[in-house]
C-alpha cells in the first residue's frame, strides 16, 4: 500500500478522520502519524492536559496500522497496554507504530507517542489478530 493508500484508509473512517491523523511516511513494518489537536482533547482544563484515552487511541491506532502494509487492511486488537511517560499538553502528536513480530494468526505491535518538541509522551505495545478474516456466507 502506498502513503496516499493508507491514508484513504484511514480517512474513510469517521474517528480516525475526527483525530486528524495524516500519514507522514509508511514502511513495510511501521507507520508515522501526525495527529492535529483539537480543543475536544482537553481533560483538565486546569492542567490544559490531553486526556489518555486520546493517547491510548493513537497508540493502538499506531500500532495496528504498523501492520497495514504487510497485511493490507487494519486488523482488531486482542490486548493492549499504554504507559504514560508525561503530559500532553495543546499541541500536535505524532504516533510512531513498528512491527515487533508479525505472525500468521497473531502479531505483537509497538508504538510511541511524541509531542511537537520531540518529548516522549505515551507508549504502548499490543496484540492484534492477523489471521484471514473468515468468509461471508450468503
Amino acid at each position: 500500500m502506498t502513503l496516499q493508500e493508507v491514508q484513504e484508509l484511514i480517512d474513510r473512517g469517521p474517528y480516525l478522520r475526527w483525530l486528524g491523523l495524516q500519514v507522514l511516511a509508511v514502511e513495510e513494518q511501521s507507520i508515522e502519524v501526525r495527529a492535529k489537536w483539537r480543543e475536544e482533547w482537553v481533560a483538565n482544563p486546569k492542567l490544559n492536559q490531553t486526556h489518555g484515552g486520546i493517547l491510548a487511541a493513537l497508540i493502538d491506532f499506531a500500532a495496528d496500522f504498523a501492520l497495514v502494509k504487510s497485511i493490507g487492511r487494519p486488523v482488531p486488537t486482542i490486548d493492549m497496554r499504554v504507559d504514560y511517560h508525561k503530559l500532553a499538553k495543546p499541541g500536535d502528536l505524532v504516533a510512531k507504530g513498528r512491527v515487533i513480530k508479525l505472525g500468521r494468526q497473531f502479531s505483537v505491535c509497538e508504538a510511541q507517542i511524541f509531542d511537537d518538541a520531540g518529548a516522549l509522551i505515551a507508549s504502548g505495545r499490543g496484540t492484534y489478530l492477523t489471521s484471514p478474516p473468515p468468509e461471508r456466507t450468503a
